[in-house]
């Protein structure tokens, strides 16, 4: 290297194979974030008795000659987690120290994000640096020096990847759900769905409402999931729950019949509908990592929308259970529906 005590030839960066091949990333770009892109070296001049560092950058310009060894020192298999490097520091700095030896220190700091389709989601940072000493005419050190600090950090991107790839959620590579309905006695003021407990006029315990009315039932659904990663996949336990609140359903006295009971429960059925076909919704979508619980979320409000719908299309057609040949028709169509779900037999 030829050095004055104003101008350094740039460093060429020389590219070499790293010791290793990712299985589970590939660089798809680097971003420079450094304060001072001017220079990756300041560097003390081989003349006797200077000790002002001269700025000294790589061939090429510091962000395109770090991003082709990167670039080329690592190979790109797509199949992969992209990732993008975010370059917050990188530079070596030299003073003279004791009897004309010069002290060298580098620093470097990147930052990895996997680069997703509703964004860059951050995976870590690395921070690395060393120090070197050197006689004042040899430079042989430098370019060395950078070359194996970008090769440590890419290495430990690498080591960290194999490290998090089954088991951390930000490397998931999709969904898989898992259903179930929640069930429990209805001791208490709730009564979950199950074909082997239907509604009881016992469960009607509200006052009875003003007007033309003779019973009332308000039921619903929800649903909660917990998740873990298992082999890179989350595995959602999505549980719904089919629900009436007694405390909230009322019959008039002298309305206690068999028919009357079969209207209402009708009702609950329908909700049992929807909850199914949100299920079925759920299980053949593909969901993404990134946002499952949004499109879960949104799916959940329009199904919650079509149970207001069919409710009200069923107490309009059957006119509340007075029409009994259309409250007939509905029996069948409910029922049909749930043995295609196979709720009942």
């Amino acid at each position: 290297m030829a050095i004055s005590d104003e101008v350094q030839d740039p460093i060429v960066l020389q590219i070499e194979p790293l010791p290793f091949t990712p299985t589970e990333f590939y660089i798809s770009g680097l971003v420079d974030e450094r304060k001072d892109p001017s220079a990756v070296a300041w560097l003390i001049p081989s003349r006797t008795g200077s000790a002002k560092p001269v700025a000294v950058d790589l061939q090429g310009g510091g962000k395109t000659a770090i991003e082709t060894f990167v670039l080329q020192s690592l190979p790109r298999n797509k199949k992969l987690f992209p990732v993008i490097i975010r370059l917050q520091e990188f530079h070596i700095k030299e003073k003279t120290g004791q009897k004309g030896v010069v002290e060298g220190e580098l620093a470097l700091h990147m930052s990895f994000d996997l680069q997703r389709e509703s964004g860059p989601v951050h995976l870590m940072d690395y921070q690395g640096g060393l120090r070197y000493l050197r006689s004042a005419n040899q430079y042989g050190v430098v370019e060395p020096s950078l070359r194996r600090s970008l090769g440590n950090a890419l290495e430990y991107l690498h080591d960290w990847m194999e490290r998090e790839a089954l088991t951390n959620v930000k490397l998931t590579r999709g969904v898989k759900v898992i259903l179930s309905d929640y069930v429990q006695d209805a001791d208490g003021d709730t009564v979950f769905y199950t074909p082997e407990r239907p509604l009881r006029w016992e469960d009607f315990k509200a006052k009875p409402q003003p007007g033309n009315y003779v019973a009332s039932v308000f039921p619903s659904f929800a649903w909660e999931g917990g998740s873990e990663v298992v082999d890179g996949y989350i595995h959602l336990h999505l549980q719904t729950k089919v629900y009436m609140l007694k405390s909230s359903s009322w019959v008039r006295h002298g309305a206690r019949n068999a028919y009357g009971l079969n209207h209402e429960q009708r009702h609950f059925d329908i909700v049992k509908l929807v909850v199914e076909r949100f299920k079925k919704k759920i299980l053949t979508m593909e969901l993404s990592p990134d946002d499952y619980e949004g499109i879960i979320g949104y799916q959940y409000l329009e199904s919650f929308r079509e149970m207001n719908h069919l409710q009200d299309e069923y107490d309009k057609e059957t006119s509340h259970g007075i029409n009994k040949a259309v409250q007939e028709k509905w029996n069948k169509r409910i029922d049909e529906e749930l043995r295609d779900f196979g709720v009942i037999e």
